[in-house]
């Protein structure tokens, strides 16, 4: 029999208004509310938006369709991703354990605390909701920017079966299958699997080695819910993922001051197959991972008790030998047994618990939500690095691997960097909306505090293939000890301005924590960056839910932002693998400011518009670059900041078009989404030799236009079952465009970078029943 209906479900379904808009449900402040009435600037895609632009993992929206939020993948790995929101995330490198991002990711609850797994393909989502600005009252630690919070779709207690079957170009194939058992005993199961495979964007024409840009993506998940009655439900998930990718390949766009090889073209437009062939294999990534939440409404309507635990356990391994083309330089010009194109392997091992508990309520004139949580984790990662190809002669024209037993296993090249950390954070927080009964209850006046204590022990291991050495001469394990408090306050007064116009002012607070770099020498623990933003919007809706119309404007102080400085080390003819890199506080202040807007309308019966934009802007403070030059003297001039990931124009445009007929349904879809190019490294490129020149300046990715479409016929009766069926082709950079981006310059060796993907299609069924 079917479960009772919750009297609070999160996952209620939208309400429409007579060929209008849609309401939207979102949970951005721990309880299903209407969009309209959330005072956060929040875009939400929901689980027809994913389908009809092919996405089906994180990394697909790295096209820019919300915008304020870019995704990338860290340094052309998608088996990490930076995620950026209002341009406040990630400056430098996270993708180590004593770092962090500065936006939340959770998911039905969760918080993933690590980059990498984060490009997994995703399981039966139902809607992601992307919460703009400081989100540290409610979601704590790690939230400076904002959070994506991804809800999947519950089991229903009723008997249904989805699946979808897909074929493109480049060897692509997706296969789904959702399966929604029937209600026993009070207990719904519902089971979700997936699995997705493309062959390489770019060949690598070494025998036997994979090529460049590919993916092997599986997973499932199963769940069980049980409702007794309709006051009480636990919910137990389990999910299992496997990530197979390899690296974007790195393409060499400009020369530098060294000389180059024959092979070292320039590769100004897409490569289809590498120039040389290279050692590549798939980075792989294992996740895992159990939920169980517990929702007891004590009194109903005026308390709800909720519990989430979690355990995740995660592994990552990295095989990057995509900058071949970038390595082929040196000084002398002679390539007479250079070697070239470094590996660069590691491997990533985390394992984290949580446990949250929810106190939500309405009282008369006061809604309220109050909490705690504690979170642990247990990172580990080690690095190696090495030339894998060498020239035999002095042109640079000819080329063999490099043979040995440490390039038949590679477990015997040295370990070049290694560290492990434990963090552990608690959070109490409370939240309240007061609705007076002056005005008929038109003011909303919402306060929140959070008080978080995070702390981070552990240790930098290897530095160079030996034991550190600390900053006394002593050699052996250099340790961090660190640990922050921290308090973070919101208000927010809204007003019911007309019946469907709702006006919002708004001040916050958010960080992101404290750690150690560990690609440094000597791991000196750095204080977590704060921010500080007033923001005020209103949301609107028109012509009887035909029109809707959201726009936000924000400013913010952005205080001891972590920076990354390195110091590019040359070693005769070549560059050497050292770990030169260590995170700084910036000081003095910075800022954000920024404007956002949401346009969506129907013009006509069958036709949906929608129209976004945003503009970031992030203000650095010019920071002292702390590294020696060749000559040993300390470059005391400031430097300027590059804030990355963040166009400062961005947007997207789609139109939906929905025509119903006597045994299908006709819908189409198209979207555009453009940027105006962001940096990808955060400061400027330093050049290690006689002079010091300062006119070189980090390069700014190119702007970039990318169209996506969906053509489907869909709710077609199989035979005389109950079975319907939808087909369907979809396309991705429908022009096939291409533009640069992750540019990294180094006055030596030139630059190098990214091409976006090319034109993807495809054709795909689904069967419900």
């Amino acid at each position: 029999m079917p479960l009772p209906k919750k009297a609070n479900a999160a996952h209620a379904p939208a309400k429409s208004h007579n060929g209008g808009l849609e309401d939207i449900v979102v949970t951005a402040q721990k309880r299903p509310e209407n969009l309209q009435k959330t005072p956060i600037s929040i875009s939400v895609m929901n689980a027809k938006g994913l389908a009809d632009r092919h996405i089906i993992s994180l990394v697909n929206l790295a096209d820019g369709s919300i915008p304020s939020l870019h995704i990338e993948p860290f340094a052309g790995r998608s088996s990490a991703l930076i995620v950026n929101i209002r341009g406040v995330g990630v400056l430098g490198d996270s993708n180590q354990p004593a770092r962090d991002q500065g936006v939340g990711v959770y998911i039905d609850g969760v918080y993933f605390g690590r980059p990498q797994g984060l490009g997994a393909a995703m399981l039966d989502v139902a809607s992601i909701e992307v919460l703009k600005g400081p989100q540290g009252t409610l979601f704590g630690r790690n939230t400076e920017g904002g959070a994506l919070n991804i809800i999947t779709r519950r089991p229903s207690g009723k008997f249904k079966v989805r699946t979808s079957g897909s074929i493109g170009n480049y060897g692509s194939n997706l296969g789904e299958l959702h399966v929604d058992l029937p209600a026993f005993h009070d207990i719904a199961v519902k089971i979700d699997a997936m699995t997705a495979h493309r062959d390489p964007l770019t060949e690598n024409p070494l025998s036997g080695a994979s090529g460049f840009n590919q993916y092997d993506r599986r997973g499932v998940r199963v769940e069980a819910l049980w409702r007794p009655t309709s006051t009480f439900s636990a919910d137990y998930a389990y999910d299992n993922n496997y990530d197979s990718t390899t690296s974007i390949y790195s393409q060499h766009l400009a020369n530098g001051t060294n000389k180059q090889a024959a092979l070292g073209i320039l590769e100004t437009s897409r490569v289809k197959r590498s120039a040389v062939g290279t050692p590549e294999q798939p980075s792989v990534g294992k996740s895992n991972g159990h939920r169980f939440t517990a929702e007891w409404q004590a009194l109903p309507k005026y308390l709800t008790l909720k519990s989430i635990t979690a355990y995740r356990e995660l592994s990552q391994s990295q095989y990057d030998n995509a900058a071949v083309s970038s390595s082929m330089s040196n000084t002398s010009g002679d390539f007479t047994n250079y070697t070239f194109s470094r590996y660069s392997l590691a491997a990533f091992k985390q394992h984290q618990i949580s446990q949250e508990i929810q106190a939500i309520g309405d009282l008369p004139h006061l809604r309220y939500v109050g909490g705690f949580l504690y979170y642990h984790e247990t990172v580990s990662d080690n690095a190696q690095a090495f030339y894998t190809n060498q020239f035999t002669n002095a042109a640079g024209s000819a080329y063999q691997l490099l043979t040995g037993p440490a390039y038949t296993n590679y477990a015997l090249q040295r370990i070049d960097r290694a560290s492990r950390v434990n963090t552990a954070s608690l959070g109490v927080y409370g939240q309240a909306t007061y609705t007076p009964s002056i005005l008929s209850e038109r003011f909303h006046l919402t306060g929140g505090l959070r008080w978080s204590r995070d702390s981070k022990d552990g240790h930098l291991l290897t530095v160079n293939g030996a034991l550190p050495v600390n900053r006394n001469n002593v050699s052996g394990a250099i340790p961090l000890e660190a640990s922050w408090s921290r308090v973070d306050p919101m208000v927010n007064l809204g007003f019911d301005a007309a019946k469907n116009i709702y006006t919002y002012v708004k001040w916050s607070t958010g960080y992101k924590s404290g750690g150690a770099n560990s690609r440094s020498q000597n791991y000196d623990a750095f204080a977590p960056e704060t921010i500080s933003m007033f923001e005020g919007g209103f949301k609107s809706e028109f012509f009887n839910h035909h029109v809707r119309f959201n726009a936000t404007g924000y400013y913010g102080i952005y205080k001891d932002i972590q920076v990354d400085f390195q110091r590019p080390y040359q070693l005769g003819n070549q560059r050497t693998n050292r770990t030169t890199i260590s995170t700084f506080n910036a000081p003095g202040d910075g800022n954000v400011s920024g404007t956002e807007a949401e346009l969506t309308f129907i013009p006509y019966k069958g036709v949906e518009i929608g129209l976004s934009y945003a503009y970031n802007h992030v203000h650095i403070p010019p920071t002292a670059n702390p590294y020696p030059n060749a000559n040993g003297t300390i470059l005391s001039t400031l430097v300027p900041i590059y804030q990355v990931v963040t166009p400062a124009h961005s947007g997207s445009a789609q139109i939906n078009y929905t025509r119903p007929f006597e045994k299908f349904t006709l819908l189409a879809h198209l979207d555009g989404n453009i940027n105006s190019g962001f940096y990808s490294s955060s400061t400027d490129p330093v050049y290690i030799g006689p002079n010091n020149p300062r006119n070189v300046y980090q390069p700014k990715g190119n702007s970039g236009l990318i169209v996506n479409g969906r053509i489907a016929i869909a709710h077609v009766k199989v035979a005389n079952s109950s079975a319907s069926a939808t087909f369907s082709v979809w396309t991705r950079n429908l022009f096939n465009k291409q533009y640069v981006y992750d540019q990294t310059l180094n006055v030596t060796t030139g630059i190098q970078g990214y091409i976006n993907e090319a034109r993807q299609f495809g054709g795909q069924v689904d069967v419900s029943f």
